[in-house]
């Protein structure tokens, strides 16, 4: 088997997204995840019937109602929405129990085991899903805890598996309400992490204000489209830099006297920096040495002895 080596002036093109969003009951999380591109809900929470603007969906009450999902099943949707995530892993939870008794304790929470087999089958359906080239939604509820006076958000899911939805997921936002500027009650969408918040927001987004799904129907359908775009965005300045500084490096590799050297000190000047040093070390192993008074590079003096 070859290995295949991704180069460092080759871009790393983002086509689909894990993305989770959390906040309190109550905020429209359902109703947003409806508005992503072609959506398909799968309604472990049994709240579908309440968004105002709902989608197909699938009611989930047992895990195996998702395991099997293939291509074809998905085919028709780019978008898959678990509902709630913390929801679906108790029902894989129960289904690992269910299949050995040594992966559950009495009462009927995940034993050590059991997290283990939590974490490589949640992380192995995940990775089916994102093979068919889907973005999915991890939508959670929120939950509340006190440390003294400080309230800090935390996702609703049982033990350690929240950390398994932490990472997993390539950006994470939280859905909070205050006041709008029209001094009505509006929700806003939030990717920054905050003292006592989670985030993750690799597309540098500011607080998003979100509209009813009648104003924009295709709302987080945007949000993800401007993610995607601000990474790709920064793989191809990548790749544009890297390109440059191979251009550097194959000119400072042809220089060989130190004329040569002090000819491009001017130009090397708006080099990148990675650029400026090569520039250097190749100087400093041809024997030379940098005069900062005069500005350029001189023949390394030959040490005296007595």
């Amino acid at each position: 088997m070859t290995l295949r080596i991704i180069k460092a002036n080759e871009p790393i093109q983002v086509t689909r997204l894990n993305l989770c969003i959390y906040a309190p009951p109550g905020v429209g999380k359902t109703s947003l995840g409806f508005t992503a591109e072609d959506p398909l809900d799968l309604d472990f929470d049994n709240g579908a019937y309440r968004a105002c603007n709902r989608k197909d969906s699938v009611a989930c009450s047992r895990w195996s109602d998702v395991s099997d999902m293939d291509a074809e099943d998905l085919a028709p949707y780019q978008t898959i929405i678990v509902d709630t995530a913390g929801r679906a892993l108790d029902k894989l939870s129960a289904d690992i129990i269910a299949d050995n008794v040594k992966n559950g304790k009495k009462d009927g929470s995940l034993s050590l085991q059991g997290f283990g087999v939590l974490k490589s089958r949640f992380a192995a359906w995940l990775k089916v899903v994102n093979g068919f080239g889907k973005d999915v939604v991890l939508i959670c509820h929120m939950d509340e805890q006190r440390n003294g006076d400080d309230v800090i958000e935390r996702l609703d899911a049982q033990g350690s598996s929240k950390n398994e939805i932490y990472k997993s997921v390539d950006a994470m936002g939280r859905v909070f309400v205050r006041q709008g500027k029209d001094k009505k009650t509006q929700r806003f969408l939030d990717f920054s992490p905050r003292e006592g918040a989670f985030g993750k927001n690799p597309g540098q987004l500011e607080e998003l204000e979100i509209p009813h799904p009648d104003k924009n129907p295709r709302f987080l359908a945007e949000v993800i489209a401007q993610i995607k775009a601000k990474l790709n965005a920064m793989s191809a300045d990548q790749v544009a830099e890297q390109s440059r500084l191979d251009e550097w490096k194959t000119a400072i590799d042809d220089l060989a006297s130190l004329d040569d050297f002090n000819l491009l000190i001017g130009n090397v000047r708006n080099a990148p920096d990675a650029a400026k040093m090569y520039f250097h070390s190749k100087a400093t192993d041809k024997g030379f040495t940098f005069n900062k008074k005069a500005m350029q590079y001189e023949v390394k003096p030959e040490k005296a002895y007595a």
